[in-house]
């Protein structure tokens, strides 16, 4: 085939749920119980973190940065699932498909950064204790933030521009219900085995080297916890760690799921639930697995509710 015989997309298709009306008000319903849940819990999280003093601590602040990632991961993907569903449709212009899959990465990014961070966060307080107040002082938050979402950018605008050079040439039916790269990348031209083995390696790498530093760290943290004298003392260094390092497996796992089953050229519901799975469930359960052993948000919450 030569490139000649390729025309402009103007437009991609992306897969449906269903046909039937039934199971199409399931969808919605579905997601968006799964949306309100995601958007509520982590506005919650940032509001009691803003107006709490009590909670104007390093972990806390990339807390809520963390609660705005999953925010904005969610929303980049549900609306316009909920939309389609509505308008029965499933059309995405090209213009759309490249802004999702640019804030795709970008959320996903920074998702990856922040934790890697708080886990550095946790190892500062626990094991370096007496150095945590220089190392972990407002300013180097800032900067920690900063660079986490810069970094972020330029790693997702890479990658976009990287996946949007390549010409589509064989079909404008996206195999997922959101423009994703592996779907995206057996649309093009090019050799697709190539540069989904690229693609793969380079978010392979950098994402293993961010998990594996959280368990090294861990690993560390935990170490140190059951060195401290005191009972209360190294429960209280578990029990801060423990919700971090739940999030971080479950981000973790579903992502590599994901990315490394092999896409498949026709529709699967097993793509399609692990695809829920990754992109939905972690935002969704974020808030909930870090409030709900953590007295300091319970605290705030009752205080909030009482001024109410």
């Amino acid at each position: 085939m030569m490139i000649s015989n390729c025309t402009t997309v103007i437009e991609f298709l992306l897969l449906g749920f269903s046909d039937a009306l039934e199971l199409q008000i399931l969808h919605l319903a579905i997601f968006l119980i799964i949306y309100l849940a995601a958007l509520i819990g982590n506005l919650l999280v940032i509001t009691l973190i803003a107006f709490d003093s009590h909670l104007h601590t390093p972990m806390y602040f990339f807390l809520m940065n963390l609660s705005i990632v999953d925010i904005g991961s969610i929303s980049v993907i549900v609306p316009k699932s909920m939309a389609n569903s509505i308008l029965n449709t499933r059309l995405i212009y090209y213009s759309g498909c490249v802004t999702q899959v640019f804030f795709i990465f970008f959320f996903i990014s920074a998702d990856l950064a922040i934790l890697t961070i708080m886990a550095y966060d946790r190892y500062m307080a626990i094991c370096k204790p007496l150095h945590y107040e220089i190392v972990m002082n407002r300013r180097a938050c800032l900067q920690m933030a900063a660079t986490a979402w810069s970094s972020a950018i330029l790693y997702s605008a890479l990658h976009t521009g990287n996946t949007f050079r390549l010409p589509f040439c064989h079909s404008n039916f996206i195999n997922q219900f959101f423009c994703e790269i592996p779907h995206l990348l057996r649309l093009s031209f090019s050799d697709v085995f190539t540069s989904e083995i690229q693609i793969l390696i380079f978010c392979g790498c950098l994402s293993a080297g961010c998990i594996v530093y959280i368990f090294v760290t861990y690993i560390q943290i935990f170490t140190t916890g059951l060195r401290i004298p005191s009972e209360q003392g190294c429960h209280k260094a578990v029990s801060t760690c423990l919700p971090h390092l739940i999030v971080v497996s479950l981000l973790g796992s579903t992502g590599f799921i994901a990315y490394v089953k092999p896409t498949s050229g026709s529709p699967s519901a097993l793509d399609l639930m692990v695809s829920v799975l990754y992109s939905m469930i972690p935002p969704m359960m974020n808030p909930v697995i870090y409030s709900m052993r953590n007295k300091d948000i319970k605290a705030a919450l009752w205080k909030l509710l009482r001024w109410w």
